[in-house]
């Protein structure tokens, strides 16, 4: 038997992925992605809001389902920062900011909500 016993270089097999892909770590860098570049991390009951874009970024949107909750989240980056949470509302209501992240309890109410995030300068605080 040869090593590797499969080459993803000769028919039938090319342009296929090799076997990093079907195992646990696509799975993995899904999650980095979504945990340390966009920034959104469940926490118990709570959404954590730290992302780490590229500057060049204007922002970004998704969906998240949480027990049967929707939450529509848009990430606005006016001011072309890399990182910091300068405002957030849940709903239209104004939430807390702690050293450039927001922490938002969510809801189990089968509901749609709004999360609308702007990141800027953070000031010490």
């Amino acid at each position: 038997m040869s090593w590797p016993p499969t080459s993803y270089s000769v028919a039938p097999h090319v342009g296929r992925g090799g076997w990093t892909w079907y195992t646990g770590s696509a799975g993995w860098l899904y999650r980095a992605g979504i945990e340390a570049i966009l920034g959104l991390r469940l926490n118990g009951g709570s959404l954590v809001i730290d992302p780490c874009i590229p500057t060049a970024w204007p922002g970004f949107e998704m969906t998240l389902r949480y027990r049967g909750a929707v939450y529509d989240i848009s990430i606005r980056n006016p001011d072309g920062v890399s990182r910091g949470v300068i405002a957030a509302q849940l709903d239209g209501e104004p939430q807390p900011i702690s050293l450039g992240k927001a922490r938002l309890a969510l809801s189990v109410d089968n509901g749609a909500h709004t999360i609308i995030v702007t990141l800027g300068e953070v000031v010490a605080e």
